[in-house]
């Protein structure tokens, strides 16, 4: 016998039998619920004076007996949405209303958030008898509306709805809807943005209009972007349950799969939220891990993003995410006792591991490249900055290399080092590297990851820091990069500063910006106006290296 769930505490032997024969009832594929069962229903709602409610599939068969109090129950966790689009659980929610009340707005949430088929209460007459039925359904894109459509009231024992052709109908109409949405962006994930404003942070538009960047870059469809202001955030959702509650209604009605939040979700938020919904939930990180994943072309790149992705969902682990089931397959896999969550842990922890010694002796192996690079006397100088600022194509531009160039965050992941012939007196030739590009509050676990990558900065001479001086976002983005560097330990490190893309604003704008930040304009796209840049990082060199090393002889390329 399947078991009876919800408040059953203090009900009786007798309560409790009667209350499991319901699973014994089945109802007509067109009815929603048949006129026998309402009445059982309401018999064994008045017996224990508590709403008592059932979880009916699409075959008629009882799937989940519940019982509440005497104004609600709360449902059991009934599974995952069905893949299909369009589709919903497969399961319609029937259950009684002690004092004959319609449907509440507890009842319409559970409606819109587990995605039901159908909701009807049941009005308990005297006598324990059936009496009006109320009944809501969900409807696709309500612009401004309510996601769901309350049918008229009915008697219990004349319900003229036909279940089965109602719910075709219903599908048939949701799929078209998300097949519009999506016809648009085929193949790529819907996503809805949830930003929580924490404080009184002033850069809350530049954190949103940069996470919608980031999305492009990943090439996911934001369909919507939802903002909460909040003192401070809310330690189980981030956010208030009640906007969490709207924002999964609004998924369910623009068709989205996914939520991306910001700021990121503590390991515990993480769980809170993707229990309460059957939607993907990632975080700012989690994108910008998952760009990398895309960007990663190295053997090298490819093993620091594995490592900093399994960094950051090894504490986010748990026993519903599947994640990680690609790691336990194989003869021997588990141990005895085991649980599937132990072993993900486990063989995270082992892959963790093995991961931080690979990468361990490919930075063995670049250090003496570099040493030998050392000996031969050739100053280096690295390319640093927000990314998307023009670092690559400024790279090739100055070097005449073929580096991957995108109008995209993260668009390049793996070092380059190049020739650069400096020109001028003495011929002077230099090692130019081009490097990850920054962001605020650059994940952790990705500057841990990447710091071998990030070892190339160790060794240079003089820092390029290239900036988008047409981003109005560019003062944030300086302050960043600088901060981000005096974590890397090179905040005294000989510096450029490079207003690259003047060619997006007025000449007049340009030589502003950069007589403010006494910084050097260029437009990468035209190499004509390199001449003071090449005089700017021969005169750095100049001064750090001293005039012996700044006159040595060139030699071959990296």
């Amino acid at each position: 016998m399947q078991e009876v769930t919800g408040n059953t505490t203090g009900l009786g032997p007798g309560a409790m039998q009667m209350l499991e024969r319901i699973y014994r009832r089945r109802v007509a594929p067109a009815d929603v619920v048949g006129p026998e069962l309402a009445t059982f229903l309401c018999e064994c709602s008045t017996e224990v004076a508590r709403q008592v409610g059932i979880l009916v599939d699409r075959r008629g068969q009882v799937e989940h007996v519940v019982v509440g109090d005497a104004s609600k129950l709360v449902l059991p966790d009934v599974g995952r949405l069905r893949a299909a689009r369009g589709r919903f659980r497969g399961l319609r929610l029937v259950h009684t209303h002690l004092r004959g009340e319609p449907l509440t707005q507890d009842d319409l949430t559970d409606l819109a958030l587990l995605r039901l088929d159908l909701v009807a209460a049941i009005g308990v007459e005297r006598g324990g008898r059936a009496g009006t039925v109320y009944m809501a359904h969900l409807v696709p894109q309500a612009d401004g509306a309510e996601p769901y459509r309350l049918l008229p009231a009915r008697p219990a024992h004349h319900l003229d709805v036909d279940f089965g052709q109602l719910i075709r109908s219903l599908e048939a109409e949701f799929a078209r809807t998300v097949d519009r949405v999506a016809s648009t962006d085929l193949g790529k994930d819907r996503a809805i943005v949830v930003s929580v404003q924490l404080g009184r942070r002033r850069d809350a538009s530049g954190r949103v209009a940069e996470l919608l960047e980031l999305a492009r870059s990943a090439d996911v469809k934001v369909l919507e972007v939802a903002e909460q202001p909040r003192p401070e955030p809310d330690p189980k959702y981030l956010l208030g349950r009640g906007k969490l509650e709207q924002i999964l209604v609004r998924a369910m009605q623009l068709g989205a799969e996914l939520l991306i939040f910001d700021p990121d979700l503590s390991p515990g938020q993480a769980r809170a939220i993707s229990d309460f919904t059957d939607l993907k939930v990632i975080d700012r990180t989690m994108l910008i891990l998952d760009i990398f994943a895309q960007r990663a072309h190295t053997r090298d790149g490819k093993l620091q993003v594995e490592l900093a992705q399994l960094r950051y969902t090894l504490p986010r682990l748990v026993e519903k995410n599947t994640m990680m089931s690609r790691l336990t397959g194989g003869i021997g896999g588990r141990g005895p006792g085991e649980t599937k969550l132990e072993i993900n842990r486990r063989r995270a922890r082992e892959r963790i591991g093995r991961l931080e010694k690979q990468i361990e002796e490919l930075s063995k192996r670049r250090h003496v490249r570099r040493e030998r690079r050392e000996g031969s006397g050739i100053p280096v100088v690295s390319i640093v900055g927000y990314t998307n600022a023009g670092k690559s194509t400024l790279f090739n531009a100055l070097t005449s290399a073929d580096v991957n160039v995108e109008d995209k965050l993260f668009a390049t992941l793996d070092p380059t080092s190049r020739r650069l012939d400096l020109g001028g007196h003495g011929e002077r030739t230099v090692v130019l590297t081009d490097t990850v590009g920054f962001i605020r509050d650059l994940p952790k676990d990705l500057v841990n990851a990447f710091r071998a990558t990030l070892e190339e900065l160790d060794f240079a001479g003089v820092l390029v820091h290239v900036v988008d001086a047409s981003d109005p976002d560019h003062p944030q983005q300086i302050e960043s990069v600088a901060r981000i560097l005096g974590e890397l330990g090179l905040g005294e490190r000989p510096r450029i500063l490079v207003m690259n893309k003047i060619d997006r604003m007025p000449r007049a704008d340009a030589e502003r910006v950069a007589r403010e930040h006494g910084a050097v304009a260029v437009s990468a796209l035209d190499p004509k106006g390199f001449a003071p840049l090449r005089e700017a990082i021969r005169a750095e060199l100049w001064r750090s290296s001293g005039p012996a090393r700044a006159t040595s002889a060139a030699s071959p390329s990296e």
